[in-house]
Order: structure tokens, then sequence, then C-alpha cells
């Protein structure tokens, strides 16, 4: 063949590779495969419609996969080329970890070394975290830090994992800027609960938002797996993490302290409009009016009212444990506390429970100026708990070393949020807000302590638990008490002699208290 002739098919291939990324990839690039070593990259269906996909100038592309499907890998094709065929692009890519993020730079490595002489360009700079040509373009790979993404203008950011990634709503708050001339943003992960901005984003982009285009890409669509490969997934890993990396469902997967199914079934089963909105700012939402035929308890935890948190309350039907009444917005406590005597007065004189950690205090003690008699008194680890004798009795309270309202600490933290999880398990509670199933949804284990995601509010939820956890025990035990003395008082009864004043026996209820002899019969009912 001649000189001339090769020239030319040279030529040709560059103006092949440059119009089409998928070709690029197909017929020059190789990969590292774990067990055949490096091979060419042979694009399945998928892939090459994602590819389709990054190559749209208009949109940002949110990927929502099952694990191992080659996104990260076809992702660094997709920047090589980016960077082959076109001057002065600034890719940055962004994971988990650097370590996760320094892998997608080495795949771009990879293929570019393994590229014939008349395609590579010439590298200027060439390290573990980044790589730079000789005509401007380069790939980065930085951790996930707030400011991560707060550089130079970027041509295409590729976020990683992007579920998983603590700090993500800053990154992405930062990346705005950089993206402002035009830049492209590529959304990749496999699913971690709702609520966080990865499912934010999914979600936007399935309404039909104009920023993003939106791919699936579950466990069945690559060729070499099946069913006999996914039921292996569920021994490996179990099924709710199998459920998390394979089958793209944000419902199973994440850390939610409460199962994710459960709080689906809870939204499709009792989630319901209150049936009035009352208040000056009509946060507070009633769903029953006051039954007086009923108990009811008032769960409250206060907020200063002029930051970001929420005062939220809760009345719960101690009987039927029903949410009839809620409140959250952002009051003062004095305001607060007012408002806690006026819903636990209306609901029958509830026993009223206040977290009492530093500015709930304000709240309390004008609960206490108001003269409320039914306020929540314990021990400060909670061993005691006064729930007959309130603000009746001081001196009682006193006596005991109590204290007004309830102490969440490190020691109770715990048993509340296991009651909370206990009670929902077992379907046994009753919840009609939207408000409190929003917070439950973003109420995860975060280095094994539950709390809300960074960004969001568990005001509803703490309140709640403490509720669930007062009717358990403290009002458990009181009605437990209430009945064992009820049960001795009818043995008494039981076996007493038949009295009537007209026979002349002794009345064995009478009580000499050394002035004067007391008919006890009255104990009876």
């Amino acid at each position: 063949m001649s000189q001339p002739n090769i020239r030319e098919i040279i030529k040709q291939e560059l103006v092949k590779c440059a119009q089409d990324p998928k070709y690029f990839m197909k017929k020059y690039c190789v990969v590292q495969h774990p067990m055949r070593g490096k091979v060419p990259f042979h694009l399945y269906p998928y892939q090459e419609t994602c590819v389709d996909t990054f190559n749209q100038d208009d949109k940002y592309c949110v990927i929502l996969k099952s694990r191992q499907l080659g996104l990260s890998t076809l992702s660094a094709g997709y920047a090589l080329w980016l960077m082959t065929f076109h001057s002065d692009k600034n890719i940055l890519v962004i994971a988990t970890k650097q370590e996760t993020a320094k892998n997608l730079v080495a795949k771009v490595r990879v293929m570019h070394n393994e590229l014939p002489s008349w395609l590579k360009n010439k590298c200027v700079e060439d390290n573990k975290l980044s790589l730079k040509y000789e005509n401007g373009s380069q790939i980065k790979a930085v951790s996930s830090n707030s400011d991560s993404a707060r550089s130079e203008a970027l041509s295409l950011l590729i976020i990683d994992e992007a579920a998983f990634i603590d700090k993500i709503d800053e990154i992405w708050t930062s990346a705005q800027q950089t993206l402002a001339t035009g830049g492209r943003a590529i959304m990749l992960s496999t699913p971690n609960g709702v609520g966080n901005l990865f499912h934010r984003t999914w979600v936007e982009a399935e309404n039909g938002s104009d920023d993003w285009n939106f791919i699936r890409l579950p466990w069945d669509l690559h060729p070499e797996r099946d069913e006999a490969w996914r039921k292996k997934q569920d021994d490996l890993l179990g099924p709710k993490m199998a459920a998390q990396e394979c089958d793209c469902d944000f419902v199973t997967s994440g850390q939610t302290v409460i199962d994710g199914g459960i709080l689906q079934w809870y939204d499709e089963t009792f989630i319901k409009e209150p049936v009035e909105k009352q208040g000056f700012d009509s946060n507070l939402w009633i769903w029953e009016q006051p039954d007086y035929t009923r108990g009811y308890l008032v769960c409250a935890d206060t907020a200063r009212g002029d930051g970001s948190d929420y005062s939220a309350l809760h009345v719960i039907d101690t009987e039927n444990l029903v949410q009839v009444a809620e409140y959250r917005g952002q009051v003062s406590t004095k305001d607060f506390g007012n408002l806690c005597v006026e819903v636990a007065t209306k609901y029958n004189d509830a026993l009223l429970v206040m977290e009492n950690a530093s500015i709930g205090w304000a709240a309390i003690q004008q609960v206490i100026d108001r003269g409320y008699r039914n306020l929540f008194y314990a021990t400060s680890d909670l061993q005691y708990v006064d729930t007959e004798h309130q603000m009746s009795n001081k001196f009682r309270a006193l006596d005991k070393k109590m204290v007004a309202g309830f102490s969440m600490t490190m020691k109770t933290r715990p048993l509340v949020i296991a009651k909370l999880e206990e009670y929902f398990r077992e379907k046994s509670v009753k919840i009609y807000s939207k408000r409190l199933l929003d917070e439950l949804w973003t109420f995860i284990y975060h280095n094994n302590k539950a709390e809300a995601m960074k960004g969001y509010h568990d005001d509803l939820v703490l309140s709640f638990c403490i509720g669930l956890w007062v009717r358990d025990t403290a009002l458990r035990l009181q009605s437990e008490q209430m009945d064992l003395t009820k049960s001795s008082l009818t043995n008494i009864q039981s076996y007493a002699p038949v009295y009537s004043p007209t026979d002349g026996q002794k009345n064995p209820y009478e009580m000499d208290t050394g002035k004067e002899k007391e008919d006890l019969k009255w104990l009876l009912g």
C-alpha cells in the first residue's frame, strides 16, 4: 500500500472517530477486565445509548444504575474522546473518595496508552490524579470536599456514586458557577435511599426537567446476567443490599431507620390531608377533634424560632396509637410554650411531654408559669417517671429529684429511636402526616447514629419518638399499676364477708385512724 493511501485512511479514521465517540471507543479503546486482562472495549447496547445521551450539549445526564455495568469505564472512554478531539476541555471527576475518582483517571490513562500513535495526543502532565494534553485538554480527580468543584470553568463534571457522597449538595451548588459557561455534567450512582440530591435530581428528571436527561439501568440489561446471577446476589449481599446494588430501587435502598418498604406502605395506607389547619401560620394540622372519652398525649420538641430548625408537637391517642394532630413551625419559645398548653388543654388536659435540652427549658418555663397541671416529670436518667402527680405535687417531684420534661441523652436517644422502629416495624401506630413521613424518609443511620440527612430536619421524628416511648413506658406502667390495684381490691371484695348494717356484724371495711373510724368501702368502686 502506498504512503498517500495510508495517510488518507488515517485521515478518514480520524474524521470517523471525531464524529462518533462510540466508533472511537469500540475500535480503538482497550479496557482492563478483572479476569481477562486488557480487552477491546465492546460496547453493549445500553452503553451506546448512554454515550448518545452524554453527547447532547443542551442537558445534563443523571444515570440510575445497577452495580458493575461499566458506567465508570464508559465515562472514562467518553472523557478520553472529548480530550482527544477537542482543545481546552477541562474535565473534573468527583467520587466518594479520592481513590475512587483516581481510578477513573487511571482508566483514561490505560485507554490513552493503548491508542495507536497517530491517534494519541502528547501528554504534558501525567500523574495519579490528572492527565493533561498538549492541546490544553485535561482530566483531574478530586475528593468529595464541599469546594471540590469550585475551580476554573468546567467542560464536563463526572460525579461517580453521587448518592453516597456526604457533601453532594454543597458540591453541586459550587459546581453551578463552574458549569455556567456551557459545561455538561454526568451524575451516576446506584440508589441510596430517598431525599438526597441524587434522588431529587432523578425525580426532577423523570418529571420532565428541562435541565436533565435520565437513564435507568437495572441489572438485567447486562447480557451476561440472568435470574441465577440475581439470586446469587441475594445470597452474597443480603436482600436489602442486593436490592440497592441491582434493582435501581430507591425505596428498598439506603440506610433509613424505618425500612423503606414500610414507609411506602404507610404512604399508601394512611397519609392524608388534615381536616383542618389552624394557627396564625396554619401549621397546626388536625385530623381528629378531641373525643372527651379518650386519653391523649402531647409530645413536643422546641427550636429557637429564628434558625433553620422547627418547633414540633404531636397529639397521640394513647389507647389507639393514632396521630390526631401535629404542629411544625418557627415560633418563639414563649409562643410555642403557650401553644403546647392550649393544645394539651384542648385534648382533655393531655399529658404534656416536652424535650428539655437547652432552648427547650424556655418553653417549659412558660408552661410552668401558666400553671398547667399535667406536665411530664422524670428523673434525669428516666428511671423514675411521675405521670400521676405532675404539677399537682411539686414536693413529690422535688423529693425524688425530678425535673420537668424529657431528657434526650446518649443513653435515652437509642431507646426512643428503637421504640420508633419497633412500632413502625409492627405497623402498630397510625400516622396521617406527610410532613412526618417526609422526615422519616431522610432519617438515616450515619456513622451508627440515627439522624436526619445533611440539609434535612428530624424535629417531627424526634418528638414522635419521645411520645411513643413515654406512651409505652410511663403510661403503660401507670396503667398496669392501676390494673393491679383494681385487681387487689377486687380480690378483697371477693373474699370479704358481705356486710349489712342491719345484721349486727362488724364492718370489715372500717379502719381506725386514731381519731375516728373511716369506711373504706368506696375503694371498691
